[in-house]
């Protein structure tokens, strides 16, 4: 399997499939790059070349005790595609994912010229919890149980995460998918305990504003407004205000996990913002 080793020892795994105009994944928590199976296969038909990579602590990269925080995620990212050395390159992020692109386009993907567009999906920014400066975000006390159930009763949280509120399973007319569940945990449970408990820290606390004020290349915000994860309201409006150049596209009644359960037409979303 392909991995790069970052300056400070971590293997990072990664795929790395098919020829052309390069589409680099980053994945939400607390999964892997496999979670972008049906966007890497779509956009592979469709003559790019796809990567994606397994976050530090994540599915098969190595489940190291430290920097679990969104400036080692995005000099992790920043470390790959040297490696690949990837030029004119279009990065989409889900969720915590969405975060890591935010700060890898400002902070290397831009400077370095490597970034031609960007894409982020149900994404944290511009920052989730509350504070002063964010009275609409979440309290911290949401935060603080999620690291407590993932801390002692990990297993079953990855099963009822999905089964419930990530793809919208709960709301009423909607089966739950069994198969999505399970592919959900499998992913989730190949992570580190540790990596997915400091990463919810990560996740909520980090404040992009300063790194979506920053990029100037185009940005495709998309989100369901009845995403109960992120919630929509705090997130993808504020964050399409900030960049230079973002386009919002929202999406009535889509959930949290729309690139898996909506994904015919997020994907069709992302090749016509690619290509136009």
């Amino acid at each position: 399997m392909p991995f790069i080793t970052t300056t400070d020892g971590v293997e990072i795994f990664y795929k790395d499939w098919g020829e052309g105009r390069p589409i680099v994944f980053s994945h939400g928590w607390p999964l892997s790059a496999d979670d972008w199976d049906t966007q890497m296969m779509f956009f592979r038909a469709k003559g790019y070349r796809v990567v994606a990579h397994d976050r530090r602590g994540h599915g098969r990269s190595s489940q190291v005790d430290g920097g679990h925080d969104m400036d080692h995620y995005a000099a992790d990212l920043a470390a790959l595609t040297a490696h690949l050395d990837l030029r004119d390159a279009v990065h989409v992020g889900h969720s915590t994912g969405g975060g890591e692109v935010v700060a890898y386009v400002a902070r290397y993907g831009e400077p370095q010229g490597r970034v031609a567009k960007a894409a982020i999906i149900a994404a944290v920014p511009p920052i989730m919890v509350q504070t002063d400066a964010n009275p609409g975000g979440l309290p911290k006390a949401v935060f603080d149980g999620i690291q407590e159930q993932v801390a002692t009763n990990r297993a079953n949280f990855y099963h009822d995460l999905p089964a419930g509120p990530f793809y919208g399973f709960n709301r009423p007319g909607r089966d739950p998918q069994e198969p999505l569940i399970r592919n959900w945990w499998r992913q989730g449970m190949m992570g580190s305990a540790k990596a997915h408990y400091d990463g919810v820290v990560a996740f909520s606390q980090t404040d992009f504003t300063e790194d979506l004020k920053a990029i100037t290349v185009p940005v495709l915000v998309m989100h369901g407004d009845d995403d109960q994860i992120v919630p929509y309201a705090d997130s993808a409006p504020l964050s399409a205000e900030l960049l230079t150049n973002g386009i919002l596209k929202t999406y009535p009644g889509f959930p949290h996990g729309m690139p898996t359960t909506e994904h015919a037409t997020i994907n069709a979303d992302l090749l016509a913002f690619i290509e136009q």
